[in-house]
């Protein structure tokens, strides 16, 4: 256990690790407010147990309100009414927002749309990450701040910017980014004809004879070639890893004690958080139950989803972003929220309801966006812990409480999960272009196994095997790969060594279609995996709701979604047969022993009862002791010893736990949107 550090104002700051005691936090914003405010803002913040806060991501107008005139006062002085109460301070590079008189010096670092629109001033995130001219002008101001701020023990560490990409702003289409997409093909490719090749650029006559014809795809009659659109989504994203090692590296050489953030969003699908992550001391993400219910999910938003979210939807993002220092969520909804399409008020308790989770995921902050329901701009529609007249509003309440239960708790280890679950950002763009069913979404069928495991109880740590990377499987008993859609023989080595040596490996359809470069393997899919496999892919189809879609998987029907392929087996053995449509009789599901472990092969889209079928098979191989399938409002999750039981449902349940289970917080009897933490095997519950 790593021991928290006295500095000279004698108050303690938690160091960067995955073992503390849980915090509630809070992102305020002192200029949206009267000054003679500020106090009681404060005083109320320690009465409610918060004890970080973040400030500043969006005050560069507010800070440097004309060039080279800087106003600090103001955040000075919110900085020191939080150091003297105690609180941790996490301050922000402005960097999101340059204010109008920036972009009216140097109107070229304004991002472009792929039809040549222009993403004017007026709103947030509307610089190009590529352009020269905004990162000097990044580094000037990151660097004021971070030299003012180096010797202010109140000050913990950094969030560079704010939600990289947000708005669909990852990928600009100007000439900076023209000419940067030229120099990192360059850089890629060495010369043009292996380009040519990698991408195979026969097809449409779209050889290009140079690297300076390359353009950014911008807008086109037809769709654009894949693999061009894949390696500019590689592009830029490599943009953001860049401009963000440029902000990391200058607030470490200010004070390398800090530790440097940043906020992710959840299921982002335009910015590889693992690559952005490299240069980060930990993740942090944006977490908006009620509105991911709606706007980014392929599940339906029921009743309960709209009140208190999809557990499993926003579990994925926990544990996305958890790394070996943990985790923070730097923004927890708060109540109802301005952008989704609905805004119902969220259950009543689902604010404690979510930061109990994501602390049982491994989150060791949990901060609240935002303080109070602002009365300008924007978001004047979105709630804080108090209203915008001061007054507590519902979150308050349930902040307060979590802040005391956690601080009960004490402090907690990482967590350990015996499950590793695969993805690839590559390959949720490349699936992204080339979905082949209107509702083949890779988030969704990931999901789809995910949720499986998430309904057994069981912890899942997610593993990057983007092309390029050198995955690592040890420790973990059993290993879900929903798909590996872009594959190469390292990986291929990979698995064959981890099952060798005794693991049990899982794969969905779609595995090993295409090279890394976006063209179809010169093998039959699942390419590379074929001998570990123990069998290749005949056919494959997406298919309507229209059609029934049946299988037997050990001779028990079950029912599958959108995408089916028809398997023929060469060592492996066929245990599950379509049970309908032209493929009926046609082996849908392999399984293959290989040296100490097995691999199976599932080459559907799986409903969910399939799917539970197929992982406690994968458990029960594994070794991984697991719960009875608990109903999909209620979840459970362990970290050092604990097991938190979550209803995310309107209904209240009881839990039936053995007879010694000690209870730390709530009781069998857990109320609709409720928690109870209890000492005792995750397999030793059930609830009813």
């Amino acid at each position: 256990m790593t021991e928290d550090t006295e500095t000279d104002d004698g108050t303690n700051r938690a160091p960067a690790t995955a073992e503390a005691t849980p915090r509630i936090g809070v992102c305020y914003f002192p200029e949206h407010w009267p000054r003679e405010r500020w106090e009681t803002d404060v005083e109320q913040m320690v009465e409610a147990g918060i004890d970080v806060v973040r400030m500043g991501e969006f005050s560069w107008g507010r800070l440097e309100p004309e060039r080279g005139e800087f106003d600090f006062e103001w955040l000075d002085t919110a900085v020191s009414l939080l150091s003297d109460a105690g609180i941790d301070v996490v301050l922000c590079t402005p960097t999101a927002t340059p204010p109008k008189w920036l972009i009216d010096e140097h109107p070229e670092i304004l991002q472009v749309e792929p039809d040549g629109t222009t993403r004017e001033f007026g709103s947030r995130r509307h610089y190009c990450f590529n352009s020269e001219v905004y990162r000097e002008e990044t580094e000037r101001i990151a660097r004021t701040m971070a030299e003012r701020y180096a010797d202010v023990d109140a000050v913990v560490g950094w969030q560079t910017d704010n939600e990289y990409g947000c708005h669909e702003t990852v990928r600009c289409y100007c000439e900076d980014c023209a000419s940067g997409f030229r120099e990192w093909c360059r850089d890629r490719y060495g010369d043009v004809e292996t380009l040519n090749e990698t991408w195979g650029t026969a097809f449409w006559s779209q050889q290009v004879g140079s690297f300076e014809e390359l353009d950014p795809p911008r807008h086109t009659a037809a769709e654009h070639h894949p693999s061009r659109l894949l390696d500019y989504a590689r592009f830029a994203n490599a943009s953001v890893v860049d401009y963000n090692e440029l902000q990391a590296e200058i607030i470490r050489e200010a004070n390398d004690e800090w530790f440097v953030t940043h906020n992710f969003m959840g299921h982002f699908d335009t910015l590889d958080s693992f690559s952005v992550g490299d240069s980060l001391d930990f993740a942090t993400w944006d977490s908006y139950p009620t509105g991911f219910a709606q706007d980014r999910n392929t599940e339906d938003a029921t009743a309960d989803r709209l009140r208190a979210g999809d557990p499993d939807q926003v579990s994925l993002n926990h544990d996305l972003y958890r790394g070996p220092n943990g985790f923070w969520v730097m923004e927890q909804q708060p109540g109802d929220v301005n952008w989704p399409p609905r805004c119902p008020q969220p259950g009543e308790g689902a604010m404690r309801l979510w930061a109990h989770q994501a602390v049982a995921h491994g989150a060791n902050v949990v901060s609240y966006f935002r303080w109070r329901r602002c009365r300008e701009g924007q978001e004047q529609y979105h709630a804080g812990l108090r209203k915008h007249d001061g007054s507590p509003d519902r979150g308050y309440e349930d902040a307060t409480r979590a802040a005391a239960e956690f601080g009960a708790l004490g402090d907690l280890d990482a967590v350990d999960a015996p499950v590793a679950l695969c993805f690839s950002y590559d390959d949720l763009w490349a699936l992204d272009e080339q979905p082949h069913a209107p509702e083949f979404d890779y988030w969704g069928l990931v999901g789809a196994f995910y949720r499986a495991l998430r309904a057994r109880g069981i912890q899942v740590d997610v593993v990057d095997v983007s092309p390029g990377t050198e995955p690592s499987f040890d420790g973990y008993a059993a290993v879900v790969a929903p798909t590996v859609h872009l594959a190469d023989e390292s990986l291929a080595d990979a698995f064959e060594g981890y099952v060798d040596d005794g693991g049990h490996l899982l794969l969905g359809p779609r595995t090993g279609y295409k090279l890394p470069g976006n063209k179809l393997q010169s093998t039959l899919a699942p390419g590379p995996f074929a001998d570990l496999v123990g069998g290749r892919v005949d056919q494959h189809e997406s298919l309507p709701g229209s059609i029934e879609t049946r299988l037997t998987y050990r001779g028990e029907g079950y029912d599958f979604w959108t995408w089916a392929e028809w398997l023929t087996p060469e060592d492996g053995t066929a245990v599950g047969e379509y049970a309908s449509g032209v493929a009926s009789g046609r082996s849908a599901v392999l399984e293959n022993e290989v040296g100490a472990g097995s691999v199976t092969y599932c080459g559907v889209w799986p409903e969910a009862d399939l799917a539970d079928a197929l992982v406690v098979d994968l458990l029960d191989r594994g070794g991984v002791s697991h719960g009875e399938r608990f109903p999909e409002t209620v979840r459970v999750a362990e970290r050092d010893g604990y097991v938190w039981l979550l209803n995310f449902g309107g209904e209240p349940v009881t839990v039936d736990a053995p007879d010694d289970a000690e209870w730390r917080v709530g009781s069998e009897s857990l109320p609709a949107f409720g928690v109870g933490v209890v000492e005792a095997d995750v397999a030793s519950l059930s609830v009813r």
